[in-house]
């Protein structure tokens, strides 16, 4: 699957029009199935579909470890390759009343779907966490990250979720038209890879900060979320009672800390 497609448009600035060809983010429906059910149809850039699928069913609470997804495959019959079924281990106790969003989401899904805030709080406990990392070493998260969005070179059209380690060294980053289905992407890399639970690593996300993103980052036990814009006041109040760490505005040598300062380490 590509994420791109090159379209002809006519450009304009005062020094006159010219047609040619511009590059865009491509932007389609995924919909997962589990043992036959439809757990969600939402908005993506196509590729690394298993990950997206595998880390949207641990940000629900549907899967817990790597053990408990067999196989994830394409319908044989959905020609497009837009539709996943994840086949789980059968010892998994699938309750669907635990879906938290809507089946139908789009790429901007944000807080939509979601039953209760309590009910979302009471899936995952609070992070525990002893890490501490250098804030100059947060400092490079987002250089690093930019760095790698390949696709956002291209498009300028895409969000963009990234791990790191507790010594900066970058894990895996992944790019979408959906800010949570980015999310979404590197946690299923997490899982599906064996590198759960991720107690001493960093979540770093373009754009603002939501409590989507922090639900899903507390289902990947990760104790650092790092944003490069603002974060909204559910996120903040969120990660304060889930023990985690919630950093805004990281760019130009600044960050901004609003929740559980002691995890960076200030010189």
């Amino acid at each position: 699957m590509t994420s791109q497609r090159v379209e002809n448009i006519v450009r304009y600035s005062t020094d006159g029009a010219s047609n040619g060809p511009d590059d865009l983010a491509i932007e389609e429906p995924l919909e997962i199935r589990v043992r036959g059910r439809a757990v969600s149809v939402t908005m993506r850039t196509p590729g690394h579909d298993e990950e997206m699928a595998a880390g949207f069913l641990l940000s629900e609470g549907l899967i817990a470890k790597r053990a408990d997804v067999l196989r994830i495959e394409p319908c044989g019959r959905n020609e497009e390759g837009n539709l996943l079924n994840v086949i789980l281990a059968p010892d998994v106790n699938v309750d669907f009343e635990k879906l938290s969003r809507h089946v139908f989401a789009s790429s901007s899904c944000g807080l939509c779907g979601k039953a209760t805030i309590d009910a979302i709080r009471g899936i995952f406990p609070p992070v525990v966490s002893d890490v501490k990392v250098d804030a100059k070493t947060i400092d490079q998260f987002m250089p690093q990250m930019r760095n790698s969005q390949s696709t956002f070179d291209k498009t300028g059209g895409l969000h963009a979720a990234a791990i790191f380690d507790r010594s900066g060294k970058l894990i895996v980053l992944r790019e979408d038209v959906g800010r949570h289905n980015a999310v979404d992407k590197v946690l299923g890399f997490a899982l599906l890879n064996g590198l759960m639970p991720l107690d001493s690593h960093a979540l770093v996300v373009s754009g603002r900060s939501s409590f989507e993103i922090m639900q899903k980052a507390l289902a990947g036990r990760l104790p650092i979320v790092a944003a490069v814009s603002a974060p909204s006041s559910l996120a903040v109040e969120f990660a304060r009672e889930s023990g985690q760490t919630l950093i805004g505005f990281l760019r130009d040598g600044r960050m901004n800390i609003y929740s559980h300062p002691e995890r960076v380490e200030m010189k």
